[in-house]
């Protein structure tokens, strides 16, 4: 459990700092811009994780193949990997980027996005897509760090281009009244800057990191590896945020303060929600170490304890939205916004009594995927985009933004049930066989 812990509080704090940089912006856009713009803002959310979660599932996804190097110690293999896989990010992101910014318009258009609100959806996601390679350049050298440990330096990174993001949006908004385009631009500055330095810092810090002669060399066999864990995962976020898409939209018929209320009440949930996400991320790191190490029985052990933290994190994040949810929604909304904040109030309600499904689901996914099984994870975020599906095409169109709110639940029930499942068959027909087996010998791991 010590371990755990020990590598979950730094990435917790990562996971807050970067829940930051979308809560300053929803602050900076709602308090100096106005209702509009952070409704404009928030409507993107669901497309923002549509594409930056394909992106960053992938690089998560490449980081398995580091951590099951790196447990079987064999460092070289690792680093070859570590190349291999950003020759693979760079291509991906030469893909996503234009495709992004080209049709983005007609996405948003295809979400039914509020006219009075269009303008601002667009200057702001466009200038978003128009940066994926450095949005994407943390998260692929955070995964490195992750996958041999270190969970402390990314977080440093994070908190310094947080408090850069902090000024440069104020001076973009305020100082140079560049509105929505202001806040997008210091997101992707400031992400592209502790990307960076993460880069820097590993490659310099870590003699594991650094690279032999031949090891960049190009490797078709390990990047098809690579891909077979990390498009697993990415898909997996992408199926998951097309059922976000879809609910965006159906909020979206239901007019600007319906959307600004969601995207507010979505700004405060995942602030408290960003502790139960990193035990999740931390689970990955976890198995895949362990499985490369061969130590099957720790990580049963280790699932077993990550549920009870995330049911004690549940427990505390239902007390804190429920005290004060509404009480941070004014960070983005003015008092006055009493229909806003009712919708607020309602969402936040809903959603906390729900939280424990919520982190069994982080942790089973995490973990499953962690072990070297990509696919299977994926069909839980088919069973998400499902249960969104249709929540937006008959509890929305019933009960309006109650219906709505129930969207999230309803989704973690459905991937929940797929999810134990899954892990109740690996627990009992793949762990305790390989765990049977004589040191050296496993053909999963190989099969990765």
């Amino acid at each position: 459990m010590n371990l755990i812990i020990a590598f979950c509080i730094p990435l917790m704090l990562g996971t807050l700092f970067q829940q930051l940089y979308s809560m300053v912006d929803a602050i900076v856009v709602g308090k100096f811009v106005g209702v509009n713009a952070l409704a404009g803002v928030g409507s993107t959310g669901a497309v923002n994780f549509l594409i930056l979660g394909f992106a960053n599932g992938v690089c998560g996804g490449f980081s398995i193949m580091y951590g099951q190097r790196y447990g079987a110690k064999d460092y070289a293999g690792m680093r070859n990997y570590i190349a291999n896989a950003i020759y693979l990010s760079v291509g991906i992101a030469a893909v996503l980027t234009p495709l992004t910014v080209i049709f983005c318009r007609q996405i948003l258009l295809l979400m039914d996005t509020p006219a009075e609100i269009f303008d601002e959806a667009y200057g702001y996601i466009v200038i978003i897509f128009a940066g994926i390679a450095v949005l994407m350049m943390y998260n692929c050298a955070a995964a490195i760090l992750r996958s041999i440990g270190d969970s402390r330096t990314p977080v440093i990174a994070l908190v310094a281009a947080a408090l850069l993001n902090i000024i440069m949006d104020l001076l973009f908004v305020i100082v140079i009244p560049m509105g929505v385009y202001g806040v997008a631009i210091a997101t992707v500055i400031s992400q592209g800057i502790s990307g960076a330095v993460c880069f820097i810092y590993m490659f310099k810090k870590y003699e594991v990191l650094r690279f032999q002669p031949g090891e960049w060399c190009r490797d078709t066999e390990k990047m098809r590896r690579l891909m077979g864990v990390g498009l697993p995962m990415a898909l997996q976020f992408s199926i998951t945020a097309i059922g976000s898409v879809i609910l965006q939209a159906a909020v979206n018929g239901l007019g600007a303060v319906s959307v600004a209320a969601m995207a507010a009440a979505g700004r405060v949930q995942m602030f408290f929600g960003s502790a139960m996400e990193s035990i999740g991320l931390t689970m990955t790191t976890y198995c895949s170490q362990n499985i490369g190490a061969m130590k099957f029985e720790r990580i049963r052990k280790g699932v077993f304890i990550a549920v009870i933290l995330e049911t004690v994190f549940s427990l505390f994040t239902l007390v804190m939205l429920n005290l004060f949810g509404t009480t941070m929604a004014l960070l983005f909304i003015d008092a006055s916004e009493v229909e806003v904040m009712e919708k607020i109030r309602i969402f936040l309600q809903i959603n906390s009594v729900f939280y424990v499904l919520l982190g069994v689901l982080y942790v089973l996914r995490n973990s499953i995927q962690g072990m070297g099984y990509g696919v299977l994870p994926m069909f839980a975020g088919l069973f998400e985009l499902v249960a969104r599906a249709f929540t937006a095409f008959v509890l929305v169109g019933h009960l309006g933004f109650t219906g709505a709110a129930l969207a999230n639940p309803v989704a973690w029930i459905a991937a929940d049930v797929l999810l134990v499942g899954v892990y109740l068959y690996i627990r009992k027909n793949v762990l305790v066989e390989q765990h049977r087996m004589p040191p050296g010998v496993s053909g999963r791991v190989q099969r990765c």
